[in-house]
């Protein structure tokens, strides 16, 4: 209690392992207090329902502290357990200046010794805990296995040939795609499951990390035009099967084998399934075999989202159209293959190249099937990247998350909709839910902190982006999103290091050289800010001019006539409008200016 309590006068803050020493251990030896400390935290999460690998309420910070992360409201405790009859006014029964409630506990944030029957309360309430954790543990062989969240383990391809894994990994996909439509069930997204490709845990161990109830493992046999789908649910805490089942067929059934699957694992897990649901689940469309094999192709290739991988998605799922010209899916493909391809991240084509036609595929795919929640995404992040039409948008990933709440992407993308309306808190959380989904996808880690950013949190920014590099130190846009939080810190020189090491990943990153220069101006360094800048001016072209990363230098250098003049080639360019929200615009806030353009962009000023 006195821990929770510690944690909870401080929500958001790092409380360091020093500091809980020496308010609650301080008698103990070091080796006492580090088991002491290591046990009473496990235990406070056992209670909250919590874990380590998945925080939803404590959150460890390496060889730092804690950290209580979920949303602590003040309420007025007292009332709810002062005595009858006590006098108002009396001293005894006196607000502290701050009272927390977090998971149904008010604690208060002032210690103070507790009257007798504050005392009996807790104990109270404790020996009800504990006899209701018995019961639990007693009855739990008997009751009914109610699973909430489940992650779809990578299938294994047995034809023995590498060049087939995209067939196995679009089976996988399908297979995520369908049980992510059950709205009371967290499936954990394509990105995070894939880091266990080839990889030998045990299945009680990867439940742990991605903080799931259990795991369908299974495998994939194509021979020709047959397919055999074997797969298996495995309750994770207790590694106990609950369901194995093969299903054969033509390679035109596969569809249909994916979801009797996916509808069998649903019945198995007794989670609540809406009547909309189960027709989902029941539906198949009749598929052009090769148009299908193209299409899996195309998504296989997606999804390594690199520059020449978009490349390649995009030739594929034009073969796949050209398959079947009424194949909805693969537009839906094409959209989301475009989208990137004209982002900042990947340039592989200028936005005014990629994004109107990103756009005519989603709307193709919505033509064909309005109820392709991932078309509805790609609609929305063009309308709202390139026509800045944030109300159309709107609506549009609104759909996509009511047609497919588990998807992650829809939730990523969202959340960066509602920063551009300014709803920072509604953008963290949106984000968060991404995160849930797809707890180790690198780019939404990496966003995550960019938003933190943004909106004025940079201490949490960057504890963000070292979570971010923990998972996988080669990320550049990590090493880039941790140092524009350093510049916001006026901690320089770790800037610095942290974009060199970018760049030296990335390459030639036009952002990243723009963020470098800010730091090299704020150090005085302006020789090197300035050939920076030249650089760049060289590397653009008259389809890619680097206009907003010219700009950002530009307002580092404290030219703001230029910074503008570069921004107004940046809306030419129909530059995506998100640019305007980095804190390294901040100097230019005030300008008339730069708030002329705001307002033409559509953004709320």
């Amino acid at each position: 209690m006195k821990l929770l309590e510690i944690l909870l006068e401080r929500p958001g803050e790092v409380i360091t392992r020093e500091e809980l020493r020496g308010r609650v251990w301080a008698n103990e030896s070091f080796g006492d207090f580090d088991q002491a400390v290591n046990i009473a935290i496990a235990k406070l999460r056992s209670a909250l329902g919590d874990s380590a690998e998945n925080p939803r309420y404590i959150e460890t910070l390496p060889k730092r502290g804690y950290r209580f992360i979920a949303d602590v409201a003040v309420v007025d405790t007292d009332a709810l357990i002062k005595k009858p009859g006590s006098a108002a006014g009396d001293p005894r029964d006196a607000e502290p200046e701050h009272r927390f409630q977090a998971a149904g506990l008010g604690v208060a944030t002032k210690p103070r010794l507790w009257p007798t029957h504050r005392i009996i309360f807790v104990l109270a309430l404790l020996l009800i805990l504990a006899i209701l954790a018995v019961w639990r543990f007693r009855s739990g062989a008997r009751s009914p296995t109610v699973i909430r969240s489940l992650a779809v383990l990578p299938l294994e391809n047995l034809s023995g040939e590498a060049s087939q894994d995209y067939f196995a990994d679009g089976m996988t996909d399908e297979l995520i795609t369908d049980l992510a439509q059950i709205r009371a069930l967290r499936v954990i997204s394509r990105t995070s499951v894939m880091m266990y490709k080839g990889v030998r845990k045990p299945l009680p161990e990867i439940a742990r990390e991605l903080n799931v109830d259990a795991v369908v493992e299974g495998t994939v046999l194509r021979s020709g035009d047959q397919v055999r789908i074997t797969a298996q649910l495995i309750q994770a805490t207790a590694d106990r099967h609950l369901w194995a089942e093969s299903y054969e067929g033509n390679l035109r059934d596969t569809l249909a084998l994916q979801k009797k699957v996916a509808t069998k694992i649903a019945e198995q897990i007794r989670i609540e399934v809406t009547p909309q649901e189960q027709a989902a689940l029941r539906s198949v469309k009749a598929i052009n075999p090769d148009a299908y094999e193209n299409y899996l192709k195309g998504r296989f290739f997606w999804n390594k989202r690199s520059a020449d991988g978009l490349k390649k998605a995009i030739d594929y799922f034009n073969q796949a159209i050209a398959e079947d010209p009424n194949y909805a899916a693969a537009y839906s493909g094409l959209a989301d293959a475009y989208a990137l391809a004209g982002d900042w991240q990947y340039a592989v084509m200028t936005p005014k190249e990629a994004m109107p036609r990103a756009k005519a595929a989603a709307m193709k795919a919505l033509e064909l099937d309005d109820n392709l929640g991932e078309a509805h995404a790609s609609l929305a992040f063009c309308l709202d990247g390139f026509d800045w039409n944030f109300e159309a948008a709107d609506r549009e990933f609104r759909r996509a998350i009511e047609l497919n709440p588990g998807y992650a992407t829809a939730h990523h993308w969202y959340s960066w909709h509602l920063s551009l309306l300014g709803r920072n808190s509604e953008a963290i959380a949106e984000m968060r839910k991404a995160e849930n989904l797809d707890p180790l996808s690198l780019i939404i880690n990496a966003d995550l902190a960019e938003l933190l950013l943004i909106a004025h949190f940079p201490d949490e920014s960057i504890d963000q982006s070292r979570k971010t590099i923990e998972m996988d130190p080669h990320f550049a846009f990590a090493h880039n999103q941790l140092a524009q939080a350093y510049l916001e810190k006026h901690m320089f020189s770790e800037a610095i290091a942290e974009l060199q090491t970018a760049i030296q990943i990335s390459g030639e990153s036009a952002t990243f050289s723009a963020n470098l220069a800010r730091a090299y101006a704020a150090t005085n360094r302006k020789a090197e800010a300035v050939w920076l800048l030249n650089d760049l001016k060289k590397r653009s072209t008259p389809t890619n001019e680097h206009a907003t990363a010219i700009a950002m230098i530009y307002t580092a250098l404290d030219d703001k006539d230029q910074a503008m003049a570069s921004l107004e080639r940046g809306y030419e360019e129909r530059f995506n409008p998100g640019i305007l929200l980095r804190p390294c615009f901040d100097p230019l806030r005030s300008d008339p200016r730069f708030q002329n353009l705001v307002r033409r962009v559509g953004l709320p000023s």
